[in-house]
């Protein structure tokens, strides 16, 4: 089944706040949390309740059941079916009031007079109230319906045009269109209200830093404030003498200004001193707002300064690596170089030494073998020389005249020849 269509606004701002918070920290609605059924709700109205103000009565000043079980239907969420059995419940009256009140509260307000329509000639009698007025359900939901307070609590406002068109299906059906003080609105200001003490009630608005409702209505009911002689409102003597005296009237006039000038004056320094208030905790909020962003703005540069930090830390790490691998590799480079060469060089060492064994064992085989026979004939060999002197001539006396540059070749070309001749020239 459907809910009923609401006017969309939270539970705590349905209720006025003072009026909520006593609710809420009472202790009888605490004891309502063990009601889990709409129908144990409906008994306990039908067991506890004996009239639908706000308040409860005497100088307790504490939320009356009824709103306490009004306040349980909010957290319930009510369907359309659950609201028909509430609005024409035959038990008892209260029952169908507080479905009303559910209705004004919460409903939406372009449905609120299709709800309230059928029931607005209802004559069934029952007193709202703790004073025992009796009124019927058909007035009592009319001024519910037009009142915009509800004893002494303020109801939520219902919109210009939702209003006007309520007052013209009123005037169509013939209904009055005023209200007639069934729901509190007609003895605001009057001796009745001063039956409850206002100055509780306003301890309870300022302790919850909230203005009461009725609390200029109540202003003149107080208790506190009859027990002070109001100044008399009318004097012959003084009358007489005003008459005969221009000046006095002047006077009194004069006084009354002065009177009200101050009262105004005071006025104007306390809304004064209110605003300096505001504006001094605005300062000091916008202070404390502005050095909580200077110090996150403190806390990004450090973590940017550490990140750039650490940045630098890697790359000077990343580049003493790199150097130390350009290092070692230049090591290794150097290392094999210098081991190639060592291995070139005895390279080169070993190939001459075999080179110079290959000359050696070279020229062993080409030195041929002595031969004895020869050794034998080595004395022939002044022979074969005085021969070449007696061929060519004597090569001492050619030493003279000839150069050194003659010289060589022919001595060269000798010993050739001698060598050639065979022999030893030793």
């Amino acid at each position: 089944m459907a809910e009923v269509k609401t006017s969309g606004r939270p539970i705590d701002q349905l209720l006025e706040k003072v009026l909520c918070m006593n609710i809420l920290s009472s202790d009888y609605f605490r004891d309502l949390l063990r009601l889990k059924t709409y129908h144990e709700v409906i008994d306990e109205i039908y067991n506890q309740v004996d009239h639908v103000e706000p308040w409860m009565t005497g100088n307790c000043r504490g939320p009356s059941t009824a709103f306490c079980l009004l306040y349980k239907f909010f957290t319930m969420k009510l369907t359309v079916k659950q609201m028909h059995g509430l609005l024409k419940h035959p038990d008892s009256p209260y029952i169908r009031a507080v479905g009303f009140l559910y209705l004004r509260y919460l409903a939406d307000f372009k449905t609120l007079w299709s709800w309230y329509e059928p029931y607005l000639k209802d004559d069934e009698e029952f007193s709202p109230g703790s004073s025992g007025k009796m009124t019927t359900m058909g007035v009592y939901v009319r001024d519910l319906f037009l009142g915009q307070y509800y004893f002494d609590t303020l109801l939520p406002r219902i919109p210009v045009p939702v209003m006007r068109a309520a007052v013209a299906n009123l005037e169509k059906m013939n209904l009055p269109t005023k209200l007639s003080g069934s729901t509190g609105d007609s003895s605001r200001g009057s001796e009745e209200t001063s039956r409850r003490p206002p100055s509780v009630k306003a301890s309870l608005s300022v302790s919850f830093g909230q203005r009461a409702p009725h609390r200029a209505s109540t202003r003149d009911s107080s208790p506190v404030r009859r027990t002070i002689a109001p100044p008399p409102l009318y004097d012959k003597d003084v009358a007489d003498d005003s008459r005969r005296s221009p000046s006095l009237r002047r006077s009194q006039s004069r006084d009354l200004s002065d009177r009200e000038n101050s009262e105004r004056d005071r006025g104007r320094d306390r809304e004064r001193d209110k605003e300096r208030t505001r504006d001094r905790d605005r300062d000091r909020d916008r202070d404390r707002y502005r050095d909580q962003d200077r110090e996150r703005e403190r806390g990004r540069d450090r973590d940017r300064d550490r990140r750039y930090d650490e940045r630098d830390r890697d790359r000077r790490r990343d580049y003493d690596r790199d150097r130390g691998r350009d290092r070692d590799r230049r090591y290794d480079y150097d290392r094999r170089s210098v081991e190639r060469s060592r291995r070139s060089r005895s390279r080169s060492r070993s190939h001459s030494r075999s080179l110079h064994d290959q000359g050696t064992s070279l020229d062993q085989q080409r030195t041929p073998p002595r031969d004895e026979s020869k050794e034998k004939k080595a004395p022939s060999t002044s022979s074969n020389l005085a021969k070449l002197k007696d061929l060519y001539g004597d090569l001492g006396s050619q030493k003279e005249n000839v150069g050194d540059y003659d010289r060589a070749p022919n001595r060269d070309s000798s010993t050739e020849e001698v060598i050639r001749l065979g022999g030893s020239w030793r």
